[in-house]
Formats: C-alpha cells, structure tokens, sequence
C-alpha cells in the first residue's frame, strides 16, 4: 500500500465518507458526478487494500490518513 498514489480529491471523499456523507452528498459537496464518487471510492478499496468502507476508515485511521479532530471530547471523559 503506498499513500502516496492517494490523490487529494480521493481524501477529500474518504474525509466525507467517515463522516457518513452519503455519494450524492459528497458529488454535491465537491461539484462531482456521483459516478465520479462511486469511481474514488472504488481506487480506495483498491488503493487501501480493503473491502469495504468500514475497512477503508479503519485503515485510514491507522496511516493517519484521518484523524480525531482535537477539539472533539472524549466520551470516556
């Protein structure tokens, strides 16, 4: 897996996708077909590894790809 084959527009639709936008929303939202939407995500399943978008927002998690907003509060708190 290499991130830096990961285009800027394939993070800004991960970025959405964790944050459950859904393909009309995010072609909405970045000025896109939903086509368009539906081709990044599959180039992340396969960019990633992965099989589905849970596995997507996990990996992307761990090669800090996404991040936990600093401001968010720690529900363990």
């Amino acid at each position: 897996m290499n991130l830096d084959t990961i285009s800027t527009r394939e993070k800004q639709v991960l970025y959405l996708l964790a944050n459950e936008y859904r393909t009309d929303e995010i072609a909405d939202k970045l000025f896109i077909s939903p086509h368009t939407v539906i081709s990044h995500r599959r180039h992340l399943l396969e960019k990633l590894n992965v099989r589905n978008t849970a596995g997507m927002v996990r990996v992307a998690f761990e090669c800090g790809l996404l991040r936990i907003p600093v401001f968010a509060r720690d529900p363990y708190s």
